[in-house]
């Protein structure tokens, strides 16, 4: 099997070590080329600094985390995200950013009606896709492992993201919206294979972690690569397979383990497991 594409942090991975600032200037320090900033973290410096530094040290943002989050109770709520979106563009825009991903919402406080959230979700992403195409910025359904349906995200297979895709008129070669492939949250599906193939070149993204067992907390205790379950070159061999040529994009959230580590030491794991393992 060939070598895996170029190494991506996703600044999730060192977030309770290190500012953007800081991520970046470690990026170029351990010669990783490509970056991934979470929104949280880029207001904190600015768009305008974390572009400029970024340029300076000649990275390539493979995504902008996050958009989405489109349902809500009311009219004025669904609006609100609509606004929020078109300003995640913006900032994605201006960091020349790949795409940004979208982890679309769960059901509004209270709700039951799951279908209805995915409906606000098609509705959010037909409202601002013409500001993305204008942008030039590809939007990323990612879609997130069942368990966070109710609260995060209730497109939780690639067929639903690819629905939505479909719906909105983005066929299998129009990377205006595709989707984003996360191990962790797709690699239990049993129509994995068939769902990559129907993307094509829609998958905008591929972002590697692992699935420990046991899983101790379910939003926070991914593993690192090689230390799980999941299968990563077979799917990596998928999103190849349908030419997906981009990065691999490091994306760990680890309360009781990664990231009480020291930031630099983490990085170098990354790059080793990307190495060996992916």
């Amino acid at each position: 099997m060939k070598k895996p594409g170029p190494l991506s942090l996703n600044t999730a991975t060192v977030k309770e070590q290190w500012s953007l600032q800081q991520c970046i200037e470690g990026c170029a320090r351990h010669d990783i080329t490509g970056i991934s900033p979470w929104r949280d973290k880029l207001a904190d410096y600015t768009t305008a600094k974390a572009a400029k530094h970024i340029r300076d040290v000649g990275l390539t943002v493979t995504g902008l985390c996050r958009g989405g989050m489109f349902p809500a109770a009311d009219a004025a709520g669904r609006q609100a995200a609509i606004d929020d979106n078109k300003r995640a563009i913006d900032d994605a825009a201006a960091l020349n950013a790949q795409c940004l991903v979208l982890v679309v919402g769960g059901m509004p406080a209270g709700s039951r009606d799951l279908a209805g959230a995915r409906n606000q979700v098609q509705d959010g992403i037909a409202a601002v896709l013409e500001h993305a195409k204008a942008a030039k910025v590809p939007l990323a359904i990612e879609p997130l492992h069942p368990m966070y349906a109710a609260d995060r995200a209730c497109v939780n297979t690639l067929a639903q993201a690819l629905d939505i895709c479909d719906a909105l008129g983005s066929g299998a070669n129009d990377r205006h919206l595709g989707v984003a492939v996360d191990v962790y949250h797709v690699w239990w599906d049993p129509q994995l294979a068939a769902q990559i193939k129907r993307a094509s070149k829609r998958v905008l993204a591929f972002h590697v972690c692992d699935w420990l067992v046991p899983t101790t907390d379910l939003l926070l205790d991914r593993g690192m690569m090689g230390d799980g379950v999941i299968d990563i070159p077979a799917i990596r061999a998928m999103v190849e397979g349908v030419g997906y040529d981009g990065f691999c994009e490091v994306e760990i959230m680890s309360t009781h383990n990664w990231w009480k580590k020291d930031a630099d030491t983490v990085l170098r794991t990354c790059i080793e497991r990307h190495a060996t393992v992916v």
